[in-house]
């Protein structure tokens, strides 16, 4: 005992240091909620972004820390330190200097960001400086709420909240699925007269509450006047992409059976609906026309979302093994500048989100693709600290897999999908989401198939110039002139 002795403070040293370390100590003021908090509480940290829970997640790398608690009360302190949910190091490990700081409380009340969700209680932004004392507490209270944001109708633009049975008795709780409806001034002036539905679903991240307001008529669809329905597809754990699934409830038939039977009701169709989205928007639009290709009339899919899992942002999910990390060990990224030059890895974005525990892009995959798991929350496809992928999972996601599964449908579906389909994407997109529309495309072009798709010069975001959007609306005109002919 006594040739150890001399080693006991260093110990204590080494024991105590944890507790040594710099503290957040968070709470929240009852006159903002006056009732005991479950959920989670997240702390964001930026030395530029003055108010930092509104940085972009994954593409804005930003400290920030989480924790769960249970029945905290108003006024009481939680603590962030070095056992909280860290991005990119714990608490005392991250660079130090001034930084703006921001704490939310996630009640998680049916809004998809966390940061901006209805009813989630915030601090305002305040600057601190983090130095190498560490016996430094830092008090961060929440006096705010996010406002639940009101939309409004005018003559042309309509909010439509179509209550759903079928996604309430899988949420078991009251739901619904909202869209704007925008009508082309042809429809006052013309009152007898019938128009086709063009349907836009936004990319991840879109709102209909854009529209909010808005005094003008909508747009002619390469000369055709449309009553333009717009969906956003936000849902608590990310985009719902309008696909039955088992994390987010059954979208797909939703959308088909109650809330585009009830647009049809309420304005004078004539039958004919059109699909076109973009990034998230337009995988919803090819999901939609593939699997329900005789409620359809046809789709523009502009830059879909991985359409072909032998190229998930270009990790062939049917052979490597890690997420992170080709077989090489060279870093696998999500987004490239111009398709080329590194700009997030898949490392960065899927750690991040980690610590923003949902409704984040790579949150969003996982709550279409996976099942459901123990804990209520969606598998997760890879191990957030290794990067390592799950086979099981995989398994769940291979359903989701547009491009398989229309390889192997292609017998059954090809009669009501023949011609139905525009696929169109940037030659350097920044999410390399046309490589796997390439691998569609030759996996299409072995069954005959008459999809049309096209390539143009930009990325995913700079492809979108007069031509592009005169080349897409110019196909859905003359599916919809044959079909009008039809009919």
């Amino acid at each position: 005992m006594k040739k150890v002795s001399h080693l006991l403070p260093l110990f204590l040293l080494l024991v105590t240091l944890p507790c040594l370390a710099q503290q957040f100590k968070v709470s929240y003021s009852p006159s903002i909620l006056n009732k005991p908090f479950t959920g989670h509480v997240i702390v964001y940290l930026s030395k530029e972004i003055k108010e930092p829970r509104d940085a972009e997640i994954g593409f804005q790398l930003e400290p920030c820390f989480s924790v769960s608690v249970k029945n905290v009360k108003p006024g009481a302190a939680v603590i962030i330190d070095d056992n909280a949910v860290a991005y990119p190091a714990p608490l005392s490990d991250i660079e130090r200097g001034d930084y703006y700081i921001q704490a939310v409380w996630d009640r998680d009340l049916g809004g998809r960001a966390i940061s901006a969700s209805p009813g989630n209680l915030y601090s305002p932004s305040q600057k601190i400086s983090i130095t190498k004392d560490r016996n430094k507490v830092f008090d961060i209270v929440a006096t705010e709420v996010n406002p639940d944001p009101q939309f409004k109708s005018t003559d042309y633009v309509k909010e439509l909240k179509i209550p759903s049975p079928l996604l309430s008795n899988f949420l078991k709780r009251a739901d619904s699925i909202t869209g704007v409806v925008i009508l082309p001034k042809e429809y006052a002036t013309e009152p007898n007269r019938k128009f086709p539905i063009l349907i836009e679903v936004s990319g991840y991240g879109g709102n209909h509450m854009r529209y909010s307001g808005s005094e003008k008529p909508g747009l002619d669809m390469d000369s055709i006047p449309v009553i333009k329905v717009y969906l956003d597809g936000n849902c608590p754990l990310g985009h719902s992409v309008y696909a039955n699934s088992d994390n987010n409830g059954p979208w797909g038939d939703a959308l088909t059976t109650e809330f585009i039977p009830a647009v049809e009701k309420q304005f004078r169709t004539d039958g004919a609906r059109l699909l076109w989205g973009h990034s998230s928007g337009g995988w919803t639009v090819l999901w939609l026309q593939t699997h329900y290709p005789k409620f359809f009339t046809a789709c523009w899919s502009s830059s879909p979302d991985p359409v072909d899992f032998r190229s998930f942002c270009k990790v062939n999910l049917y052979e490597e093994k890690n997420m992170y990390y080709g077989k090489d060990s060279a870093m696998h990224y999500m987004a490239l500048v111009a398709g080329f030059f590194p700009w997030v890895a898949m490392k960065d974005i899927y750690q991040m989100e980690n610590v923003v525990y949902r409704g984040e892009q790579m949150h969003s995959f996982n709550a279409v693709f996976s099942k459901r798991g123990a804990d209520g929350q969606p598998e997760e496809i890879c191990d957030s600290r290794t990067g390592v992928l799950n086979p099981s999972v995989f398994e769940h996601w291979k359903q989701y897999d547009i491009s398989q599964y229309l390889y192997s449908n292609w017998d059954n579906i090809k009669q009501d999908l023949d011609g139905k389909v525009r696929l169109s994407v940037g030659k350097q997109d920044n999410f390399s989401l046309n490589h796997a529309v390439t691998l569609l495309e030759e996996r299409l072009k072995e069954k005959g198939s008459p999809f049309q798709v096209a390539y143009y010069p930009g990325d995913h975001f700079t492809l979108a110039t007069p031509q592009y959007f005169s080349d897409g609306y110019g196909f859905l005109k003359h599916k919809y002139l044959e079909w009008k002919a039809a009919h």
